[in-house]
């Protein structure tokens, strides 16, 4: 295995591409450690992250040595100490990883979706994987650092992973509130680097675009409606695939879709909740849905139950993946949207509302905001013309034949 050090840069080695974090332990600590060294992938190729990672890490771990260094003056110089009977007795407590859990779904898990319970059933279902443990007193501090190292090694983003972390340390928390538990919570400061790919989302190009627009035609089926529905939306995946058919609006002066919440799906911000007009191929599929569907616009992927846009998302990346650049995945189309609007000259304002973005400004916050003619006028220039007269033709001739088929 190659290996660099990188010179003028505090802590950072190479190795076959990757920056590692490399720091000797200080003397006065190190006998309270099993290593005289910390060694710690960055996951990323870029210098500027890497010292941005390194620099942070090696903070952190200022801030924990002093710490010990502050527990060794209290205990040698003022004659500080715990009480080991108490500590013993704490410790003695036995909860189990499951026992965490269960305590956690039923005391916060009132009224929550069922995304929420299958959120929580997955991390722990990643941690045990990863660590074999079965007790939770029995986790240290090198399990929590493995947990975070085999996410990673699953392939999922530094988001991703901070979310499963997120899960587990609340679960963590309420287990040593609930059971008296005297266990630091060994999630609660683990290092996690930030990893390339949040910047790789790529808008999908308009000659792509134009293709899956058409081919969403030609197929004609609920997957193909929810792509097609985005495209020209720039809805986030778990809005559109949330929706009831009734938040259609088919029949008004401007057609387009009441988004809101709902029990079984909500929103991401308050911005989030909006009227968007339906141009392009989001009307072509708006039709279908509403004359295809029954309550749910998406029941494929939504119930009373909730939500489930992970599937959809599984299923509409993969279906994806050979038609358009890499770095492109179905939140794409939202990028893509936006580029089309300042291609056009949109104002930001207008395109926020559009969206669903966070806006800036105060004064962005006063008014009732742009009416439904105004964003349809914007969304009009926007929307890619996928299909020629006579493909429409061929298509609905198509249809036609297929109903008369199936009478």
């Amino acid at each position: 295995m190659s290996q660099t050090v990188i010179q003028n840069h505090a802590y950072l080695i190479r190795r076959n591409g990757i920056f590692y974090f490399s720091r000797r332990v200080p003397a006065d600590v190190r006998s309270r450690f099993n290593k005289d060294r910390v060694l710690v992938s960055l996951h990323t190729r870029s210098l500027p992250k890497a010292q941005r990672s390194a620099a942070a890490l090696s903070d952190r771990l200022e801030r924990y040595w002093d710490s010990i260094r502050l527990e060794v003056f209290h205990t040698r110089e003022l004659g500080l100490s715990l009480v080991q009977e108490v500590e013993a007795d704490r410790s003695s407590v036995s909860v189990s990883i499951q026992n965490a859990l269960d305590s956690y779904l039923r005391l916060k898990g009132a009224g929550r979706s069922k995304t929420f319970f299958q959120g929580a059933e997955r991390a722990v279902g990643y941690l045990t994987e990863a660590t074999d443990a079965e007790e939770l007193p029995s986790l240290s501090a090198a399990d929590a650092a493995r947990f975070r190292d085999h996410l990673m090694g699953k392939g999922m983003t530094a988001a991703s992973v901070r979310r499963v972390f997120g899960t587990v340390k609340a679960i963590t928390n309420l287990a040593i509130k609930e059971y008296g538990l005297a266990w630091p919570n060994v999630f609660a400061n683990v290092f996690i680097p930030d990893d390339e790919r949040a910047s790789t989302r790529l808008p999908i190009p308009d000659e792509n675009l134009c293709a899956i627009q058409k081919e969403c035609v030609e197929l004609n089926d609920d997957v193909r409606w929810l792509v097609a529905l985005i495209s020209d939306t720039g809805m986030r995946l778990d809005e559109a695939a949330g929706l009831l058919v009734s938040d259609i609006k088919l029949n008004a002066d401007v057609p387009h879709i009441a988004l809101h919440k709902h029990p079984w799906r909500s929103l991401k911000t308050r911005g989030s909740e909006r009227d968007i007009p339906l141009v392009g191929m989001s009307l072509w599929a708006a039709r279908r849905v509403v004359e295809n569907q029954q309550d749910f616009a998406f029941p494929r992927h939504t119930n009373d139950s909730g939500c489930n846009a992970n599937s959809a998302s599984a299923a509409i990346n993969k279906w994806l993946k050979p038609r358009v650049p890499d770095g492109c995945v179905v939140h794409s189309f939202r990028h893509s949207l936006r580029d089309r609007l300042r291609r056009v000259e949109c104002p930001s304002d207008i395109a926020d509302a559009i969206g669903g973005w966070a806006t800036a400004g105060v004064g962005q916050k006063y008014g009732s905001g742009y009416g439904l003619e105004v964003k349809a006028r914007w969304m009009e220039r926007t929307a890619v013309r996928a299909l020629r007269q006579e493909d429409v033709l061929r298509i609905k001739a198509s249809e036609k034949y297929r109903n008369e088929q199936q009478v």
